[in-house]
């Protein structure tokens, strides 16, 4: 069975590796507009969460500049090595079971993370914990529950044949513990989390190659337990998969909720 592990469904290299470049191709934008609203600028301590690339921390690197610092950590830290340079720092943490690194910052971050630790309250205190009074976390987390369709117009069996895939990779991970509705109680979390000035946002990629590339490569890693739990056929697969790639159907990718608070 495809063990889902963080942003990526392990066990093949390829579609994992797309997974990251589709995520990165999504949401970067976002994630960047809301790193500029709280002000993180030159000399600012950050701590990326969870990353699986450089996308982000090799951004913020820019942002803090040479008297700051970027502390990227992660369960694997290969994909993290090439930016492992001044004022970046990589280091193997788990923040779901490690103790939160010993630095106080100014700005903590996570993307896609909570949903995929075994235990995201304690991952979530351990974030608190490595702020500094006064200083900013960023949490996002996808909804799927906001909307639940790889084509919310369903006009023709093209479009209904991906809702049908959709509504199969929901079963799944919802069956392996995913809370589909996670995003939406972020706000939530970091109030009862003792943070204070909480906003959010959603961000809802409709259209996008990059949504494209992300349905083809989950749908490809899910393939055998599709199969295997009667959610679809080869047949299914190929079809869908074919109408991707000639753009017949234009699949949509969950909501992205942000969610900002300090912390006093």
């Amino acid at each position: 069975m495809t063990r889902i592990d963080g942003h990526v469904l392990t066990g093949r290299p390829q579609e994992a590796a797309t997974r990251c470049t589709a995520f990165a191709a999504l949401f970067d934008p976002t994630t960047f507009r809301h790193i500029e609203r709280l002000g993180v600028g030159p000399g600012w301590r950050c701590w990326e969460v969870g990353a699986t690339s450089t996308s982000v921390v090799s951004w913020l690197a820019k942002r803090v500049g040479p008297t700051g610092l970027v502390l990227a950590t992660a369960t694997d830290t290969a994909p993290l090595r090439p930016a492992a340079r001044p004022p970046v720092q990589v280091r193997a943490h788990d923040v779901a079971v490690d103790a939160p690194p010993p630095e106080a910052f100014d700005f903590v971050h996570a993307r896609l993370v909570l949903t995929h630790v075994p235990d995201p309250e304690q991952a979530l205190r351990s974030m608190v914990r490595a702020l500094r009074p006064g200083g900013r976390l960023l949490i996002e987390e996808a909804d799927q529950a906001l909307q639940a369709h790889a084509c919310p117009d369903e006009y023709g069996p093209e479009q209904e044949l991906a809702n049908r895939l959709r509504k199969g990779v929901r079963t799944l991970l919802a069956e392996r513990g995913t809370d589909l509705a996670y995003g939406r109680m972020l706000p939530r979390l970091l109030r009862t989390a003792g943070l204070r000035h909480v906003e959010a946002d959603a961000y809802f990629p409709l259209v996008s190659p990059a949504s494209a590339a992300l349905e083809s490569a989950t749908v490809e890693q899910l393939r055998a337990d599709l199969v295997a739990a009667r959610l679809a056929t080869h047949d299914d697969i190929e079809r869908h998969l074919a109408h991707v790639a000639e753009r017949s159907v234009d699949p949509a990718s969950a909501p992205l909720v942000s969610a900002w608070a300090r912390k006093v």
